[in-house]
């Protein structure tokens, strides 16, 4: 039997709502140097980026 639904089909159905954006922040190390910390936001809007803290 032929498998009636492909993964494209599936994610095409699901309605994403919001903007998920990459978030880096530099932090100063004791020795001098920076550390940066990624992490992902999910915001309802792209005007919201300004507000991330």
């Amino acid at each position: 039997m032929a498998k009636q639904q492909t993964f494209v089909d599936k994610s095409k159905k699901q309605k994403q709502t919001g903007v998920n954006v990459k978030v880096v922040k530099a932090v100063k190390v004791a020795k001098g140097s920076f550390k940066y910390n990624e992490k992902f936001v999910k915001l309802d809007d792209i005007a919201k980026v300004t507000e991330i803290k």
